[in-house]
């Protein structure tokens, strides 16, 4: 193995040289040699050396040219991002999200694969459809994929691998899921909690960006929760922090409903249909409750008894974390919007001693896929980039 170059040698120095002007790439997009030299603070002739080994290393291409006025134009390089692509997957219970990710984090389209409830399912075969089917929304060769980061509904315990409280993956191993996978395909796997990729876009892109730390409430057909300490997510020893909805539902929640044995069973989608059903004295599923929700009427007659349920499952959550910022996320946080944020601020001051600031999601839609872009943009720049 060759090894790195020493500190303060010709080759140390190149080696700096050559990264520093591929970060520009990156960052800045297509440049000429001259840009490149005047960015980094090169002379002219160092500049025209680092696109020559960078250019001859297969690692930056030509990309067009640049008007140089009265002389000739100018030639721009760019790096070459097809060969590092990886993919990002959201694995839901009935569908497949998908998409191609470069260095530069450049948008493909995302996309969408049904997961037939008849057709026999494994590991390696969902992750195999999801990357095809990305690969040709992008028209992208699957050869070039290097790096895939999915993200599940279970605790991810990455020292172990193992995946634990899930079950919506269906014919996937609980025990060795990234090491078969990992083997069938070739290619490096990183398996992660959706909710803790969710928060994860909210720090990059969403509610969380100013935030020196804040909790993210997943409320949809089940419930989750991530924690942000200060941009890193607290995983537990085993991946199971923030697996709430297992937690028993307080004796003080038997008066809104007696039957809730769980948090999961309090404010999960079921949960959400009930009390919407109740206000409105109609029944209804969770999707017609969602429709309810974004509805003006409606929402007025829904928020208090569901901001009450969603309170009570978020005390034990200040209790331990005492979070500056509650993101309130999912499928019934987006529905609800500012209303339903405002009204479990006012049903935690009520109910307790805590007063956090609520706030709904900030994230653009797919917040899961958005967050393992986010992860596959950082591990594709240090493949490019490495130390």
């Amino acid at each position: 193995m060759t090894s790195s170059p020493a500190p303060g040698t010709p080759g140390w120095l190149a080696l700096r040289n050559d990264q520093a002007a591929l970060a520009l790439l990156l960052d800045e997009g297509p440049l000429t040699r001259n840009r490149i030299g005047e960015l980094t603070g090169l002379s002219k002739p160092t500049a025209a050396q680092i696109v020559a080994r960078l250019e001859e290393a297969g690692l930056i291409r030509t990309a067009g040219e640049l008007s140089a006025g009265r002389g000739p134009n100018a030639v721009t390089y760019d790096v070459r991002l097809d060969h590092t692509l990886g993919v990002a997957i959201d694995v839901d219970e009935t569908v497949l999200r998908a998409t191609v990710v470069d260095a530069r984090g450049t948008r493909h389209p995302v996309a969408t694969v049904a997961l037939d409830a008849s057709h026999p399912r494994s590991a390696e075969g969902d992750v195999r459809r999801a990357i095809d089917a990305a690969c040709t929304a992008a028209a992208v060769d699957p050869a070039a994929i290097v790096e895939i980061v999915i993200g599940v509904q279970a605790a991810t315990d990455p020292a172990a691998d193992r995946l634990n409280f899930t079950d919506t993956l269906d014919g996937w191993p609980m025990q060795n899921a990234r090491g078969e996978l990992e083997a069938g395909l070739g290619i490096a796997v990183t398996l992660e909690n959706d909710v803790n990729l969710a928060a994860i876009a909210e720090r990059a892109e969403g509610a969380g960006t100013e935030a020196a730390g804040f909790a993210l409430l997943w409320l949809g057909e089940g419930l989750g929760l991530s924690i942000d300490l200060d941009g890193a997510i607290l995983h537990g020893a085993t991946g199971g922090a923030g697996e709430i909805g297992y937690l028993p539902a307080p004796r003080t929640a038997m008066a809104i409903d007696p039957d809730a044995e769980d948090l999961q069973e309090l404010v999960g989608g079921s949960a959400v249909a009930r009390a919407a059903s109740t206000a409105l004295g109609i029944t209804l599923d969770y999707a017609h409750a969602l429709d309810a929700l974004t509805a003006a009427p409606e929402q007025e007659r829904i928020l208090p008894a569901l901001a009450q349920r969603i309170a009570f499952a978020l005390t034990p959550v200040i209790a331990v974390l005492d979070p500056a910022l509650v993101i309130l996320g999912g499928p019934t946080g987006i529905a609800g919007g500012a209303p339903l944020a405002d009204a479990v601020s006012a049903a935690l001051r009520a109910s307790s001693s805590w007063n956090p600031t609520v706030h709904t999601t900030g994230a653009p839609a797919d917040a899961v896929l958005l967050g393992a872009r986010h992860v596959l943009v950082s591990r594709l720049r240090a493949r490019i980039l490495p130390d």
